[in-house]
């Protein structure tokens, strides 16, 4: 006859093996992931970072003596943090969302949703990769385009925490567009439609504080604006609005859309049925 003492022994042997391979899975996942897009890191790195420097070749150069944006800093050196920070929103998305539709289309998602693996393990595999790609895109556009501006780094915890955070939401937004969408075009129309003017009319070639009110009240709407605005508090010390109101405007944005992520996972939304 076993004692309590005993029962509780058994059943933390039992569970032990579950953790151990639970945190497996996800390390699996995330090795997957990340060794999807390195793979093809002439496409998903070194593609985005020569256009990000083609951005700043043709804007940097026809405005650079026309746009005065803070004072004492040039346009060029005040569009680098944009078009990084634009880089890693952009590639943290595609990461997620292109992983997960090409999963469906081509039929191997069973294969990762026949594993005991939690919903969080899935959220945390595919976010994580996303961030990982977005800053690295991010990364080599620095280092390039940091060639042609005098750059400056007033805070390099503020620009570590808007990149976290940009590449967080966006490679979640990336994770719920990816189990919405049911073929390509549909995915193609939400990074067109909702991703790319959200991303290009956030702040990265200009200043809000160059627009007419109206447009200045559309930007204010805008999470993407608070990203790049944060992100290019950190190079500067300046910005449009305070870091700490944009720091809670991305913090709240990444948690509702964690919230809404894990919610879709669980359920098994456009997965599992």
């Amino acid at each position: 006859m076993k004692q309590p003492g005993d029962i509780e022994m058994l059943d933390s042997t039992r569970l032990a093996p579950m953790a151990v391979g639970g945190l497996v899975g996800f390390r699996t996942l995330l090795y997957k992931e990340v060794l999807r897009f390195w793979k093809v890191s002439f496409q998903t790195v070194a593609a985005p970072v020569l256009t990000a420097v083609l951005y700043l070749l043709i804007f940097g150069h026809v405005l650079e003596d026309r746009v005065k944006v803070y004072d004492q800093i040039s346009y060029t050196a005040f569009l680098v943090p944009g078009l990084v920070m634009m880089s890693v929103l952009q590639n943290a998305f595609a990461n997620s969302s292109s992983s997960l539709i090409q999963s469906k289309i081509t039929g191997n998602l069973v294969f990762i949703l026949l594993p005991p693996l939690s919903h969080w393990e899935m959220f945390g595999a595919y976010v994580v990769a996303s961030v990982i790609r977005g800053l690295t895109v991010g990364l080599g556009v620095l280092l390039v385009t940091a060639w042609f501006a005098n750059l400056h780094f007033a805070s390099v915890g503020w620009i570590l925490v808007f990149a976290l955070l940009g590449a967080g939401i966006l490679g979640t937004l990336g994770l719920i567009a990816g189990i919405w969408a049911e073929k390509f075009d549909q995915l193609a129309a939400f990074q067109n439609f909702l991703i790319m003017p959200a991303t290009f009319l956030s702040g990265v070639f200009y200043s809000i504080h160059s627009l007419p009110a109206f447009w200045q009240a559309v930007s204010h709407a805008n999470p993407f604006f608070y990203m790049i605005d944060g992100f290019r508090y950190g190079f500067f010390g300046v910005s449009d609005v305070s870091p700490l109101f944009s720091l809670a405007v991305v913090g709240a944005a990444f948690v509702l859309l964690a919230m809404l992520a894990l919610r879709l996972l669980k359920s098994g939304f456009k997965l599992r049925h």
